[in-house]
């Protein structure tokens, strides 16, 4: 493995480098647009270099003379009312706090990496950019009795307010609001984390994204329940991450497409999605749901005793009877139930046909559809194109959004 050492080329070669880098056997794909801004400099070097003009430095060194502030929220805070996009680089380290961004302009947050891009270590290292990942943002709220909303457990919330934030309970979930946050909200190389450390304490989120755009680049996101939330019109986008959870840990009320993901079961409790619909009166045109493809189903490396009686995993249960889950081209380990899907709970007990959930070209152990329940789908090619489970199919448009560049 040849190691490149970024740091110590002149600026206007850094891009080169950074290109050059992707192509290297064994090494994470990461952005080209941003690597060379997102790689740690050299003591007498500036850690803006390389980073496109305007953007802030967020670091918990207070010596860095680059830096703007030492709170990640603090910065995000200071641009919220901005109509101009903005990018913050967030410097190594792991920071306390729960990230809430209000605005509507586009926000870009930067997770530093390594001064020198070389192979990572640990379970996923060949499957995701996670593994390089030097910045964490965590905090350990849950549930802690009636009164409280989920909403307020999350470590990151992309909503335009509280009200918009607002999970709700029950089929219909929280009252749709007249909202609209954040156009485009990306965020590369970053761990949010939900240390609420007892799997069985409650809901415990990592993120609430609600009425915005947002995608994410290199990120995991972890907790035990609900571990991600897309809510009301909001549209989000994953690739090239790890997603661990146990219960419903995908869970929501808006439109997600999860790309080369790694979803880690912890244990086994409810499904791995649960996500809500809205029929086309309400939403006309819409195509609400959890898409997931081209990833990886596997039991985490610290996975805890499962509850499920027969220790395996579900794929989903419809949070109400308009649900949309679908699978399409996804490894599924040993760690998943042959009958793929089950009923919410005892008052909701049967899968109703309006609900849709279906795979495409599953593999791996778990991968066997053919004891799969109804009213589950087993799709073939003609299928998937017809149904146009495409990004631009689901989303109904190309999305200007996502980083199409990025590379994995």
């Amino acid at each position: 493995m040849v190691a490149l050492a970024v740091l110590q080329l002149p600026v206007v070669l850094q891009r080169f480098a950074v290109l050059f880098t992707l192509l290297l056997p064994g090494v994470a794909s990461l952005s080209p647009t941003y690597l060379a801004c997102q790689v740690q400099k050299a003591a007498n070097v500036s850690q803006l270099t390389g980073c496109p003009a305007g953007t802030i430095l967020v670091s918990q060194d207070t010596s860095d003379p680059d830096a703007s502030f030492t709170s990640v929220q603090e910065a995000v805070l200071a641009v919220a009312a901005s109509d101009e996009p903005t990018i913050i680089l967030i410097a190594e380290g792991e920071y306390n706090e729960v990230v809430n961004y209000t605005g509507t302009a586009p926000l870009t947050l930067l997770g530093q990496l390594p001064p020198t891009i070389t192979s990572a270590a640990g379970p996923f290292a060949n499957a995701s950019a996670t593994a390089l990942n030097l910045v964490q943002i965590w905090s350990d709220a849950y549930v802690t009795g009636t009164g409280m909303d989920d909403a307020d457990t999350a470590v990151l919330t992309i909503a335009p307010s509280r009200a918009g934030a607002l999970i709700g309970s029950g089929p219909t979930g929280a009252p749709l609001q007249p909202l609209s946050g954040s156009a485009d909200f990306r965020a590369y190389n970053i761990d949010f984390v939900n240390r609420a450390a007892d799997y069985a304490i409650s809901q415990a989120l990592a993120t609430d994204i609600s009425y915005a755009n947002a995608s994410f680049y290199g990120c995991s996101f972890k907790s035990y329940q609900d571990t991600w939330y897309t809510g009301r019109n909001a549209s989000t986008y994953v690739v090239d991450s790890v997603i661990f959870g146990q219960t419903d840990y995908l869970f929501g009320f808006g439109t997600a497409w999860f790309q080369n993901v790694i979803l880690a079961n912890r244990g086994c409790g409810g499904g791995i999605v649960a996500w809500k619909g809205t029929n086309e009166t309400d939403a006309p045109g819409n195509r609400y749901g959890a898409y997931v493809a081209n990833s990886t189903i596997m039991r985490s490396p610290d996975a805890n005793d499962t509850t499920e009686t027969d220790g395996l995993c579900y794929l989903g249960r419809p949070w109400n009877d308009l649900a949309t889950t679908v699978f399409i081209d996804t490894y599924m380990d040993e760690s998943i139930n042959s009958e793929g899907w089950k009923p919410f709970n005892d008052d909701r007990p049967e899968i109703l046909d309006t609900t849709y959930y279906a795979e495409y070209n599953s593999t791996g152990p778990g991968g066997d559809t053919s004891a799969r329940v109804p009213p589950s789908h087993i799709l073939d090619e003609e299928d998937v194109s017809e149904m146009d489970f495409t990004i631009e199919g689901v989303f109904t448009e190309h999305p200007d959004w996502i980083d199409f560049d990025y590379m994995y």
